[in-house]
């Protein structure tokens, strides 16, 4: 990048600044048609391994509260895409293992199985950052014709939560769902840092988690994804 690039990364600031909030109760009108997915929000990536991180944690009470407060609104669909990974995953060769089933990374973080209605939990196991290859969701979208609003919240907003929204919006559009909506608020996502000096002492590849952020919401939002502040 060079200087050509500044106007458009000034532009992105404001754009976010700017996301303006949406309200739940006119998104979740016919709490039927809603499903609330979750995205990884694994002990795996809140509290312990390798790849947990205190960004990751920093919006699991938004989340608990949205869960709540759409189940109080009648939403009885709720869907949790969770890395379940193979010991010898594919995957591991970009990064570190983590998740590993069966173990404790690979578990619903207690936030959400603390709540009353887990029960209503469709928990999907996936072994890579696709929800959609290799999971019963697709499965589950064909046996729900109804379900039209899908918000997605969990980690990570440029990877897992990336392509779980852009799969749901890219789906409804080939299959012609004028009315389907895939809402994504931005305090109910995130994404992982990694400074550039870290990196290079690790060997890894640096990460800027506000950026990366900021850039794969805009992309969504591009793309026709409802991107909001939050869901009041």
């Amino acid at each position: 990048m060079n200087n050509k690039s500044k106007p458009f990364l000034d532009w992105l600031t404001r754009w976010k600044a700017d996301l303006p909030p949406l309200d739940l109760e006119a998104a979740v009108s016919d709490p039927a048609r809603v499903a609330l997915i979750s995205q990884d929000l694994l002990k795996g990536f809140c509290n312990q391994g390798a790849l947990s991180s205190t960004r990751a944690a920093s919006i699991v009470p938004t989340v608990v509260h949205l869960f709540q407060r759409a189940h109080d609104l009648g939403v009885c669909h709720f869907l949790l895409l969770q890395d379940t990974h193979d010991p010898d995953a594919i995957e591991f060769s970009a990064y570190p293992p983590h998740c590993v089933a069966g173990t404790e990374e690979s578990e619903t973080i207690d936030e959400l199985t603390a709540l009353p209605f887990s029960n209503l939990f469709t928990v999907f196991p996936k072994n890579s950052i696709s929800s959609t290859v290799g999971t019963d969701l697709e499965a589950w979208l064909d046996d729900h014709p109804s379900v039209t609003t899908f918000i997605v919240v969990g980690v990570c907003t440029d990877i897992c939560t990336y392509h779980m929204a852009m799969a749901l919006r890219v789906r409804a559009n080939v299959l012609g769902q004028r009315d389907a909506r895939v809402i994504v608020p931005a305090d109910s996502v995130q994404t992982y840092d990694m400074p550039v000096e870290t990196a290079e002492r690790l060997g890894a590849i640096p990460h800027d988690g506000d950026l990366l952020h900021c850039i794969f919401l805009y992309h969504m939002a591009l793309n026709g994804v409802e991107v909001v502040a939050r869901l009041t």
